[in-house]
This record gives C-alpha cells, structure tokens and sequence, in this order.
C-alpha cells in the first residue's frame, strides 16, 4: 500500500533491524509466551508500522489492507475447498479414493502416489485449492495404514509447491517471463527439469526421513469418515477432482491464446469468450464444482439438502482460524512491504555486483524472509534484474533459467510472516516449532535445489 505524501526517511540498517527484532519478539510470544498466533500477529503488525515511522492515522488501514488483500484470495478458496473437502471425506469418497491409490501403487509406494497426483493437479491449480482439495485424500491414506500423516501429506504439499512457484499459468514464473522476455515452452521444460527433481528430494524422501522421526497423528479438522454403506464411485471422485483442473485450466489456456495472438483481439473480446474464462477462475471454479459435487456425490447417497447443507456447515468452523491466522500474516507482510524495508534491501543487494542470475536468487530469497510474498518476492527480483537481463546476450533456455532461478529464491525460508506457512501449519495441526522443523525445511530444500538445478542449465546452454 503506497501512503500518498509520506516516504521512508530511516536508512536501511535501521529498517533491516527492526524487521530482525519485529520477527524475533514475534517467535518469542508465540513459542515461548504461548500468545495464540493470529492476536500475536496483530500485535506484531502495529508495533513494527509505529517503529518504521508509517503515519500513526495510516498505521490501521495498511494492517487492514495486508489483511484484506491476503483473505480475497484465501478465504473463499479455503472456506470452498473445505465443504468440498469434508464433503470427501465424510461421504467415503476420499477412502474409495485412497483404497484405489493403495491397491495400484502398493502401501510403500502410497506417499509417492499422493506426490504424483499433486504434481498433475498442481499443473493449473493455485496451491491453496490444491492443498485444501487434496488434503481429505491424504488423509484418508495416512489414516488407512497409520504412521504419522507427515510421511503422506509433505510429498503433496511439497508438490502443490514446486509446480506453484516454477511453472506458467502461475503468477510467479508468468510474471518474470514478462520482465525477461521469456519463451513461456522453455519456461515450462525448465521448470519441470528443476520441479521435479527438487519436490523428489525435499518432499518424497525428506517426507519420509520426517514422518519417523515427528510422530503426528492424523489431524480432524476436515472431519473423519463414517462407515457408509453406497460411498461414491472412484470415477465420480477423481471426476470432483478433476473438474476445477479443468476449469481452471480452460481459464489459463483461453487466456494465453489470446496473449499469444493465436484468436483474434474481436474473437477474445466476445461474451462467451470472457464467459469461459469467468467460468475457470478459481473461486467459481471451486463453487461450480462444490455444486456439482452435491449432486452428484450427494444423490448418490441419497442425502437430503438439509443433510448436504449441515456437511458444508460443519466444515467452515474448524477452518475460521486457519483463515484469520493466514490473513494476519498477510497484514504482517504488508507492513513490511508498505514501511520501506523490501526498498532497503533491494538497494543493498543490487550493489553487490554478483552475476545476474546469482544476484535475482537472493534478492529474491531475501525479499521472501523478510515479506513473506513469494509473488512480491519473484516479481521485486526480477523487475529490479531486468534491465541487466534484457541488456544482456542470452539464448531462450539461459532467460527461462533465470526465471526459474528467480524463482527459487522466492520460496526459501517460509516463516511467520508468510501465508502459507500458517495454512500448512494448521491444517495439518502442528505447532510453530513443528512448522518451522517440516515446512520450512521442505520450502528452503526446494529453493535451494531449483536454484542449482537452474544454474546447471544456464552454464549449460551458455556453453552451445
């Protein structure tokens, strides 16, 4: 949020202190005070907007527009993908589902099941749809051959990641493609080459080294399945699964068609056009499957609407807190954001005079720790890198390295002010210290891998 008249008059070692100390007391009153996160938050928020001099009658609506601009695009995808997910898991669809997966991949091979199917519904789907849709199947999985639910939900979080941060339609990597004049094909081969090997080795086997040393049990707040009689059919469930993929796929498709030229400016103008593409974003992607899935899932089991209606009812209270602690660490990143302190940074590290695709990678990952906003963070890094990219002498597989290089620095080091990290960390029930010792882990290995991955390839190609 820019405050029109104001601007930062503190130098950057004052600002990058007290970002240190704002996340600091931050940790202490969650860790160690046992302040519930989101008031800590809160608290957090206004103390740092005062300490970098924001104008005491702009500091409220700043914490008010991180915390809205974060809770548009989360709550309707949590609050959705939680009906549908309860919905899952309490009609049995969500056991017929993991049953299947069981029988086909085998008991240990299950967790490397649940990581390839996120991976293909990670391809169009923003991660967290993804997540909240995918969760009841992994859960389902976990509680069917037990051992803590880690070993089986980081291999599907850790793969709604990677394909989130390295590959079109997401945001990031589209949006550095723009700055870099990127081939989006090379993009997308890049990414993949760095994706999946990074998700293999920071969720699959990290998530196996994890899941015997943290024993967690098989969090609740999706609800658990009751025995049922006529639960819905494999088909029908990977169908519920499959249809907001392709919704959201149809949105992306039409929209890069028309970008690339391919139909014509009157064609991508046309009601039916923009109604297609209205259809395939996210939050009516997930109503119109949510609606869907009613029908049919719950036709199936002969359920009255009352009966439906209370299944959805019963799925929005446990999530309440996911969706406020999540928006509280977006008011957090917006403050820091709007005092200055990613400016600060930025001019720190574009003097440091490293080679391009070095200097994107960190300013990328240090943008990250101390916003929270992989997007911000990718799309700060490569707008400030740019200019020496475009002035530069490279082929279409050295810019789509850069992309995904950018990109990697961008995901490491989630913490408490980054968004997602309270998503996974609740819906999987587990505390602050567990969340940093899983999910930030997993989060800085795929950063640090996509990164490597990425400069192999540009020293690569440079080299033909």
């Amino acid at each position: 949020m820019d405050i029109e008249g104001w601007s930062q008059t503190l130098t950057a070692g004052p600002l990058l202190l007290i970002a240190a100390a704002a996340i600091a007391v931050l940790l202490v009153l969650i860790i160690k005070l046992r302040v519930h996160a989101f008031l800590a938050l809160i608290i957090i928020s206004a103390l740092t907007a005062f300490a970098t001099g924001i104008p005491t009658d702009q500091v409220v609506p700043v914490m008010l527009d991180g915390f809205g601009k974060t809770l548009a695009s989360v709550a309707l995808l949590v609050g959705l993908g939680a009906m549908l997910g309860r919905l899952l898991e309490t009609s049995g669809g969500a056991q017929v589902l993991a049953d299947r997966l069981i029988r086909a991949f085998g008991e240990k091979r299950a967790p490397l099941a649940l990581g390839v199917a996120s991976l293909l519904f990670g391809f169009p789907i923003f991660f967290d749809a993804g997540l909240v849709v995918m969760l009841p199947v992994v859960f389902s999985v976990a509680r069917r051959l037990g051992g803590s639910v880690l070993t089986y939900a980081l291999p599907a979080v850790g793969a709604f990641s990677v394909m989130h941060v390295f590959l079109p339609p997401h945001p990031g990597p589209v949006t550095a493609a723009t700055f870099f004049e990127a081939n989006v094909g090379y993009i997308i081969l890049v990414g993949l080459i760095c994706a999946i090997p990074a998700w293999y080795v920071s969720s699959y086997l990290f998530g196996k080294v994890v899941g015997r040393r943290i024993s967690l049990p098989v969090p609740t707040i999706l609800g658990e399945a009751e025995d049922v009689r006529n639960p819905p059919k494999v088909g029908t469930v990977v169908a519920m699964l499959l249809l907001p993929m392709v919704l959201i796929f149809l949105n992306t498709g039409l929209g890069t068609l028309a970008k690339s030229g391919a139909v014509s400016q009157e064609t991508a103008s046309q009601t039916w056009f923009q109604l297609l593409r209205s259809l395939g974003e996210t939050p009516l992607a997930l109503t119109i499957t949510l609606i869907v899935a009613a029908l049919c899932i719950g036709r199936a089991r002969g359920l009255s609407g009352t009966a439906i209606e209370k299944t959805f009812d019963s799925a929005l209270g446990p999530v309440c807190s996911v969706i406020l602690i999540t928006g509280a660490g977006g008011m957090f990143g917006g403050v820091l954001r709007t005092s200055g302190i990613g400016a600060a940074l930025e001019d720190v590290l574009a003097d440091l005079g490293i080679p391009v695709i070095l200097a994107g990678f960190l300013i990328a990952a240090v943008m990250r720790v101390a916003q929270g906003s992989a997007t911000v963070a990718l799309t700060t890094a490569a707008g400030l890198i740019s200019p020496a990219v475009l002035a530069g002498d490279f082929n279409g597989v050295q810019l789509a390295a850069m992309v995904v290089a950018v990109a990697a620095g961008s995901v490491v080091l989630s913490h408490v002010n980054d968004s997602g990290f309270w998503l996974v960390g609740r819906f999987l029930e587990m505390d602050v210290r567990t969340t940093f010792k899983t999910w930030t882990v997993l989060e800085t290995i795929i950063g640090v891998l996509g990164f490597a991955l990425a400069a192999l390839l540009f020293a690569v190609a440079g080299a033909f």
